[in-house]
């Protein structure tokens, strides 16, 4: 309390005083205790008002225990059940939750994953992946600076995300990993791996790579065999014993047929092989008779050259070379679209080659670009010329009707630097993305496509593209997103097929582990996004004829209709509009394949290592007793006492408040029955 307040106080207090005996004791002509006790109530209420008004603060202090967190994730994934380990950890679960001295101690938080963490609901062990280094990013972010040890119920086999031993050194807490299974080795044969192209050409071959792995002592002989249909294609007798545990198996099949052809890869079991499972793996292609070849023209380098062509090569049907004007000419029949990076004056010539050709183009615009020359070169835009730049960010159209675009979170993406100035289209155009300034989108485009004469170009106006790409990754971890971006403007610029008022995104076909999301657009009749259709998929199963309805979900900027969990097969299906007379049909296969029934053992070391790492311990399930006790026991994890400090301000205090109006009302009391009122 400051030395001033505390002067208030005394002085309020001599106040109230003075007042209270002036009033009771030297002006009144009678003396007896009621006079003195009327002096004190009202000395308690003239000082309980001053201090009011004085409004000195205290300290407030409060203890508290707080009890650290006892965080428990149970691994939920297929492969557990596939172990036969799914009931002893819900009864290990169920005796934690009832376990009155670890509840008493911890606050116990319960959680389960499979491919993502969520608070524990139920345990039904159907999930497809499990992905335990998603356990530690999530705990890590919300409980890093709390005391919170960790408990991991787990086989320890991972199918999907990063390395969990990894993230698990950069733990912070204490991992006591409950092993589901033992340490018993079974002799077991695996596909470790197979390695195969998505795509493949027609009358060409494509490589496979198999690598087999044996666990176990003895010698050992079999047969890699690999399928297609009834015959088979490939054969090779392979060996392992104790010191040869691995081999790699690299052939070639051919591609004789277009279309998606399946195979299966084969290890023979051994006698007495506890999981035949992992000995198959069953992979398609598939077979296309053409190649798009797609040529970056540029008179200049820049990192965006090498963007687009690795963009564009992901799609291993697609092809890109960076070219200057020059050696384009020399070849230009060998490409079905050309991107012109920032047109100088050498670009006349490429022009009138490409509508000679009547080739497709994507011009990009920026900087280097010769605007003089490209307003004379071609008729279906004019830039003003002001020779000043201007940094421009993207906002996606939402409307955008030629093909479906996903939202990128182009807004937050790096600015393009292009002209300033107006660019005027003298044909209808389509704008993908807006042009935003200071954090207000202006309406002129910075990507737009239009066809001319039945042949279809689009307008990028900005370089600096490379910084979108690198942006995806850092957001998401993956280009994939914005070379699927990329991929889908050159597949449309590839082709010169008519725009459909329904657009439907799916692959051919689907790994049994893969997510099944098919992705559709449907717009009105001015080709603006409608998103008040109804839209619905009819599947239907070729091998059982088993046809499913599902409806199809508004997803901002499309719909999505999700069919992981489909049995593997071949499927035909067919994307109806309700109230319009509009349809995609196309067809589709799931490969059979379940990554949790791979596993013929408890990952035990990695468990180990995790427990080591964190200065924690590894239980297997049977010995629950020992870990409850160590947990009971380990002196990190002691309840701390607390405590809070509060400043109260003295306005604050019900009771002084309480304690006046007791003393006023008290006082008149006392007053009217001695008749002194």
């Amino acid at each position: 309390m400051q030395t001033q307040t505390l002067i208030y106080i005394i002085l309020a207090i001599l106040v109230a005083l003075a007042l209270a005996l002036f009033q009771y004791i030297y002006k009144s002509k009678k003396q007896g205790k009621i006079y003195w006790f009327l002096a004190a109530l009202r000395f308690m209420t003239v000082l309980s008002i001053l201090l009011l008004l004085i409004n000195p603060k205290f300290d407030s202090v409060t203890y508290y225990n707080e009890k650290p967190n006892l965080l428990i994730a149970v691994d939920n994934s297929e492969s557990v059940a596939y172990l036969k380990q799914d009931t002893k950890a819900k009864a290990l679960l169920e005796t934690l939750r009832q376990d009155e001295a670890l509840n008493e101690r911890f606050d116990l938080e319960f959680y389960s994953f499979g491919k993502e963490l969520i608070p524990l609901d139920t345990l039904a062990f159907n999930e497809k992946q499990s992905n335990l280094a998603k356990v530690f990013e999530r705990f890590s972010e919300v409980f890093n600076n709390a005391v919170s040890p960790t408990v991991l119920i787990s086989d320890g086999n991972q199918t999907y995300g990063s390395d969990y031993v990894y993230l698990a050194k950069k733990y912070k807490h204490p991992i006591f990993p409950v092993i589901l299974g033992d340490t018993t080795r079974f002799a077991d044969l695996k596909i470790e791996q197979l390695n195969v192209n998505r795509y493949a050409f027609l009358k060409n071959k494509f490589p496979v790579e198999i690598i087999a792995n044996y666990s176990g002592t003895s010698a050992i002989n079999t047969q890699l065999k690999v399928s297609s249909g009834t015959a088979t294609v490939f054969s090779k007798p392979l060996s392992f014993s104790k010191d040869n545990t691995s081999q790699i198996v690299n052939f070639n099949l051919p591609a004789n047929r277009v279309g998606i052809g399946t195979y299966k890869a084969e290890l023979l079991p051994m006698d007495n092989e506890q999981n035949t499972i992992n000995n198959v793996k069953n992979f398609a292609v598939e077979v296309i008779d053409q190649k798009t070849n797609v040529a970056i023209v540029s008179e200049i380098i820049h990192p965006d050259l090498g963007t687009f062509k690795k963009a564009i090569e992901r799609n291993e049907q697609r092809q890109a070379s960076i070219l200057n004007v020059q050696e384009f000419l020399k070849q230009s029949n060998d490409f079905q679209l050309v991107i012109a990076y920032q047109p100088t004056n050498d670009f006349k010539l490429l022009f009138e080659e490409v509508d000679r050709l009547k080739l497709n183009k994507i011009v990009v615009a920026g900087t280097n670009t010769n605007w003089s020359q490209l307003n004379k070169i071609q008729t279906n835009y004019k830039q003003q010329i002001t020779n000043q730049t201007e940094e421009f960010q993207p906002t996606l159209n939402q409307n955008y009707g030629a093909f479906i675009v996903d939202d990128l979170n182009f807004e937050d993406f790096p600015p393009l630097k292009s002209e300033f100035g107006e660019t005027n289209f003298l044909v209808p155009t389509e704008t993908i993305l807006y042009k935003t300034i200071n954090g207000i989108q202006i309406d002129e485009p910075m990507i737009a496509t239009f066809e001319v004469n039945e042949r279809r170009e689009a307008l990028i106006l900005g370089e600096g593209i490379w910084r979108w790409r690198a942006q995806t990754y850092f957001d998401e971890g993956s280009f994939n997103n914005f070379d699927d971006f990329v991929g889908k403007l050159v597949q449309y610029l590839s082709s010169n097929k008519r725009r459909s008022r329904l657009n439907v995104n799916y692959e051919s076909f689907y790994n049994g582990n893969e997510n099944v999301i098919l992705s559709a657009q449907f717009f009105n009749k001015n080709y603006e996004f409608d998103a008040n259709a109804n839209l619905e998929i009819l599947l239907d199963n070729k091998d059982t004829d088993k046809t499913t309805r599902i409806p199809f979900v508004l997803n901002t900027t499309n719909y999505q209709v999700d069919l992981s969990g489909l049995e593997a097969g071949d499927y035909s299906f067919k994307v109806n509009v309700a109230s319009e007379n509009i349809s995609k049909a196309g067809d589709l296969k799931i490969l059979d394949y379940n990554v949790e029934q791979q596993f013929l053992n408890a990952n035990v070391s990695k468990m180990e290592t995790i427990a080591m790492d964190t200065d924690g311990r590894s239980y297997f399930i049977d010995q629950t007793n020992a870990f409850t006790s160590d947990l009971l026991n380990d002196s990190r994890f002691a309840i701390v006492q607390k405590s809070s400090k509060n400043v109260v301000p003295l306005i604050d205090i019900k009771y002084l408040l309480a304690l006046m109006m007791f003393c006023l009302f008290a006082e008149w009391f006392i007053r009217k029955y001695n008749g002194l009122i």
